[in-house]
């Protein structure tokens, strides 16, 4: 199991040992190879080299306490995605996909896939998204983890009591790489989820004047819409609703909707990502008719005002 990671690109490891209820086990409970560190109280990445040599004592040991070892691998040159909760049928059809497919408990399966062109995993939002798809696509457990136990250890769970079951590799065909086109053409990859382009809220001034278009047939500064844009949770801009402005204001300035919808893709990196990662070539075009919608809303509210105030 460890060579199977390994030929597509796994070098480091995760581990946790967890008890027959599930349980994680207690820092002292752990060898001391394997131990958090008391400062940051999180387990350490063990090197595949580190794993291989330890691996055989750690499984004897795990086997006379009862206790599970659960693995999280990490690559660094293909994205991992892990299909849990399969059945055998399930199995079988992301096989030809698959570098490794291992039986957890009897019926039920885990497919392993390596992508070689996924968002590299600095991505975050990117790399989420991109596996939920996978996941529905192949209609596997959209919760999992990317943690397995290893293969050759027992699962210890109560409900398995006494006959415990071996987790076993049932396929592999080590070093498979698989390519986002293959996992579409496959049905494996379901479809990006629409997300209409977040309207701005009412307290939210307009950042520009309405201009007449025959005077300003340049683009709004991205960066400044950017910079305008409120703070999310996490401290950085909502780029969301900085796409939005740059389009209203563009559509302000009198560049037409698709106009408006082909620049974003050239400025906006949200955009980019998008289009490179979720193959959704609509938002651009999405986001460019909602800013012209609320550039109509605006104009007819001051003619309502206007008229008012002569009436």
């Amino acid at each position: 199991m460890l060579n199977a990671f390994a030929s597509v690109g796994v070098t480091l490891f995760n581990i946790t040992l967890t008890d027959i209820n599930g349980e994680n086990l207690r820092p002292r409970q752990y060898p001391d190879w394997i131990r958090s560190d008391p400062e940051t109280k999180r387990l350490p990445d063990i090197t595949l080299d580190d794993l291989r040599a330890k691996i055989g004592g750690l499984l004897q040991d795990a086997t006379r306490a009862r206790h599970n070892v659960i693995i999280r691998p990490r690559a660094a040159s293909a994205m991992l995605i892990q299909l849990d909760d399969f059945t055998a049928d399930k199995a079988a059809g992301a096989g030809p996909h698959a570098f490794m497919t291992i039986c957890t408990s009897p019926g039920s399966f885990q497919a392993w896939l390596a992508v070689s062109d996924g968002p590299h995993e600095s991505e975050k939002e990117a790399v989420k998204q991109f596996r939920t798809r996978v996941k529905q696509g192949a209609g596997a457990d959209p919760s999992a983890t990317g943690a397995t136990r290893i293969a050759g250890s027992l699962n210890f769970k109560t409900k398995y009591a006494p006959a415990f079951p071996t987790i076993e590799i049932t396929q592999l065909d080590a070093g498979r790489m698989v390519t986002t086109a293959a996992l579409d053409k496959a049905g494996l990859l379901a479809p990006p989820r629409e997300e209409p382009a977040p309207q701005p809220p009412a307290s939210v001034p307009p950042q520009n004047p309405p201009t007449r278009a025959d005077k300003s047939r340049h683009w709004p500064d991205y960066q400044q819409a950017l910079r305008g844009a409120p703070l999310k949770g996490d401290g950085t801009h909502d780029r969301s609703l900085a796409d939005f402005m740059f389009c209203k204001w563009a559509v302000q300035r009198g560049w037409s909707i698709e106009e408006t919808a082909e620049k974003l893709a050239e400025v906006s990196p949200k955009a980019q990502e998008r289009i490179r990662v979720k193959a959704d070539a609509g938002y651009t075009l999405l986001t460019a008719r909602n800013a012209a919608a609320a550039v109509e809303r605006d104009r007819s509210r001051r003619q309502a005002l206007k008229g008012t105030a002569r009436a």
